[in-house]
């Protein structure tokens, strides 16, 4: 942890104010938030007349091309670095090295956050990132329109699993009922993200279930997704997100895991908890981190090793909160 300074909303609003040229960064294998608040910050200061770049370690996916645009060039000296719905430096994946220890303002909601910028401004209690760009834009004095609340309402629909996650507040609710006051064709939205699913990823979810095992009296399942599952199916980016979901949908599974296989030796577990567990203790203890009930770690090794640094670190979970006594759900 570096020295970093803890920003107010006020002093949020100060700061985009006082600057003109920023680079806007988002985080490696893209989702709904980071996109949404990336772009939407970014409309937002252009309405400023500031010069804004947004940069993306990876290709963004389509299914957001409604509110994307190609944004300015903006040259690297002199820039200020503006990160979103970014916890970790290191989720900034290909951009890590050019720009991880020279980030001037992260903008998160995650409880892990590593503090890893020159100035934070962290609300844990936010649904999504895109619930605090809500109240920035509000309070640069931005004139929301149609682009930018579609940008709004997909992060915070997309992060909260269309309202489904207990991260949404009576707060959460507002602001999106703000948003519908603007043409954001929501049932759309809604149906890319949650209900079509591509013929190459019903053929991955077959196979992922092949893979399901059951620990700790079944309150936990893994399932794994291996590149040369994703080789043969040819699924990537976006359409991986809902394999997170399958192991939590299950009765009786308090922590359902998936792994995923990014290198010949280099995995990312996906882990997904109920009461009375913690999905981020549970991932900071294998080096990541995120929110209660859903957090992430990448860990190297095999298969086999991997998977049991996972079961020995959702062991010391359930030891330390007494899960084996908890109600099936």
């Amino acid at each position: 942890m570096n020295n970093c300074i803890s920003f107010s909303l006020k002093d949020t609003i100060k700061f985009l104010k006082k600057n003109d040229n920023y680079i806007i960064l988002t985080h490696a294998s893209p989702d709904g938030d980071t996109l949404g608040s990336g772009y939407a910050l970014y409309y937002g200061l252009k309405q400023l007349g500031k010069r804004v770049e947004v940069i993306c370690p990876d290709v963004i996916p389509q299914d957001y091309a409604y509110f994307l645009c190609e944004t300015d060039h903006v040259a690297r000296e002199g820039a200020t670095l503006v990160a979103v719905d970014i916890a970790d430096k290191r989720l900034l994946g290909a951009l890590e090295e050019e720009f991880g220890e020279c980030i001037d303002l992260n903008i998160d909601h995650h409880v892990s956050n590593t503090h890893y910028a020159k100035a934070l401004y962290l609300d844990k209690d936010a649904s999504a990132t895109c619930e605090i760009m809500y109240e920035i834009l509000l309070g640069l004095k931005v004139k929301l329109n149609d682009t930018i609340a579609q940008a709004l309402y997909t992060g915070i629909s997309t992060d909260t699993g269309c309202f489904k996650y207990s991260c949404v507040t009576a707060k959460t609710h507002k602001i999106a009922a703000a948003l519908y006051d603007y043409n954001i064709e929501a049932d759309k939205i809604n149906k890319v993200m949650f209900d079509t699913k591509s013929k190459a990823l019903l053929s991955l979810e077959r196979m992922v279930l092949d893979t399901a095992e059951y620990h700790f009296d079944d309150k936990c399942m893994i399932v794994t997704v291996t590149a040369e599952m994703l080789k043969e199916t040819g699924c990537k980016g976006t359409e991986l997100e809902g394999i997170t979901n399958i192991s939590r949908s299950v009765v009786g599974v308090i922590a359902g895991v998936t792994i995923k296989q990014t290198a010949d030796d280099t995995f990312k577990a996906s882990i997904r908890t109920y009461e009375p567990l913690n999905a981020s203790e549970i991932c900071k203890a294998l080096g990541g981190g995120g929110h209660k009930n859903a957090a992430a770690a990448s860990l190297k090794g095999s298969l086999a090793e991997v998977k049991q640094q996972i079961i020995d670190a959702i062991k010391q979970q359930m030891e330390a909160t007494n899960a084996w006594t908890s109600a099936a759900r």
